[in-house]
């Protein structure tokens, strides 16, 4: 499902310029070739707002924009398995790809080990589905924990910023407005910051301190209408930390015995 409405979203483009991503998105295999001046044709526009396009959405040019695109547009490699055509399969190594033990450490540190601060987790849509298992899971553990969504008041997050020692945000896309903000917000009170976002580069990756990447197989799927296992493997990704955390436990829980 090709959706534009993150990749747009807040760069004020015109018509034409909207017009020219989609078609660029579209005709991802052979834009490239084509070249500035015939994507510029091909909508009855000059070659100088292709690249004026590219420079508002962030990029040196059109070359970089295009690099830049097209892992969004490309499905996430799954080696057949042979278990059952077209079924999500997911595997540790689906979530470990992009991920290492050395940020599961850190995730334990920073977040699963505070005592005294609140851990806040915030996600809004299908991300927040996600976002309240994880909730749930951290009360089980023991763990300060609050949870808010899209829905919420802004006042939930911002009333306690002074008891919160870790912020965690879910979106699948990287680019929801709401979650940039909360993490915008914590960064100016120097409140470590995680986030769980697809696997190819995205702002909310970039501004968190520590990011947990997950595959998405249809990155412009916004809507989650078509299958995919992002939400699955996001799932798995929690209850892998998990099982590492009560594994740094068993020794002190042993010496006490």
């Amino acid at each position: 499902m090709i959706d534009i409405s993150k990749i747009i979203q807040g760069k004020s483009l015109t018509e034409i310029e909207v017009q020219i991503v989609q078609y660029i998105i579209t005709n991802i295999d052979t834009v490239l070739q084509m070249g500035v001046r015939n994507i510029a044709k091909e909508n009855f526009t000059s070659p100088a707002t292709v690249i004026r396009l590219s420079k508002k959405l962030g990029y040196t040019g059109f070359i970089d924009m295009y690099y830049h695109l097209l892992p969004l547009v490309s499905k996430a490699h799954i080696p057949e398995s042979g278990v059952m055509e077209d079924f999500l399969e997911i595997t540790s190594k689906d979530f470990m790809t992009h991920n290492s033990m050395q940020d599961i450490e850190l995730f334990i540190n920073k977040v699963l080990n505070l005592r005294e601060s609140y851990i806040f987790i915030y996600a809004t849509g299908f991300s927040a589905i996600t976002a309240e298992y994880l909730y749930k899971k951290l009360l089980v553990l023991g763990r300060k924990t609050i949870f808010a969504s899209g829905t919420d008041s802004i006042g939930v997050f911002e009333n306690n910023l002074e008891d919160i020692g870790a912020l965690v945000v879910i979106s699948k896309s990287g680019e929801t407005q709401l979650v940039l903000d909360k993490l915008q917000a914590a960064k100016e009170h120097h409140i470590f910051t995680v986030s769980f976002t697809k696997e190819t580069e995205n702002r909310i990756a970039e501004l968190s301190d520590l990011n947990f990447k997950i595959i998405d197989q249809n990155k412009l799927d916004d809507r989650n209408m078509l299958p995919n296992s992002f939400f699955p493997g996001l799932m798995l990704m929690f209850e892998f930390i998990v099982k590492e955390y009560v594994a740094t436990l068993l020794p002190k829980k042993d010496k006490n015995e």
